[in-house]
């Protein structure tokens, strides 16, 4: 197991990104990851089916919604971690984030199911960083137009759940 200790430097990934990595702790990637996915099972598996559907504006995702969002776009960036730590140079597009809520059907899915599909994603997602060479870790390619490392999109995945988390604590009083 090939570990990365160091944290990306700015010039690792896009401004957009910054929010993210600044909301990783210090600490080994890899076992964030491991720590982040268990606060996110204790906290969410108790909800209620009412709690999952709750929104807490006109046009919010709901609970579900943005536990479906955040397997979504952990799949994306670990697809472009993976591309690129394999010296794939062809650029990678983006997505839009609301149109993958509107159409992956999170809503309507239990909790525990989409529980079990994150540690799925989050089993796969530490599978493949822990398998990195430690050259691998710097290697650039180009996603949504802006050049990103593999050591970049290790922590935007610890970063973007962080992020979400953090929204359904204080919007969605999550505890």
């Amino acid at each position: 197991m090939h570990r990365e200790p160091r944290r990306p430097e700015p010039a690792e990934y896009a401004s957009s990104f910054a929010g993210y990595v600044a909301a990783v702790p210090d600490g080994d990637v890899i076992d964030l990851l491991g720590a982040q996915v268990t606060a996110l099972r204790t906290a969410l598996a108790p909800l209620t089916p009412a709690q999952g559907g709750y929104r807490y504006a006109e046009g919010k995702w709901s609970v579900r919604e943005v536990v479906g969002h955040c397997i979504d776009a952990e799949r994306i960036f670990v697809y472009r971690a993976l591309r690129i730590a394999r010296g794939d140079a062809t650029p990678l597009p983006g997505f839009e984030e609301n149109d993958y809520v509107a159409t992956a059907g999170s809503d309507t899915r239990s909790m525990a199911d989409l529980l079990a599909e994150l540690d799925a994603v989050r089993a796969g997602t530490i599978a493949l960083f822990a398998s990195l060479a430690p050259e691998a870790w710097g290697r650039v390619g180009v996603a949504s137009g802006k050049e990103i490392s593999v050591r970049a999109l290790a922590w935007i995945t610890v970063g973007h759940v962080a992020h979400h988390f953090r929204i359904l604590r204080e919007r969605y009083d999550v505890a």
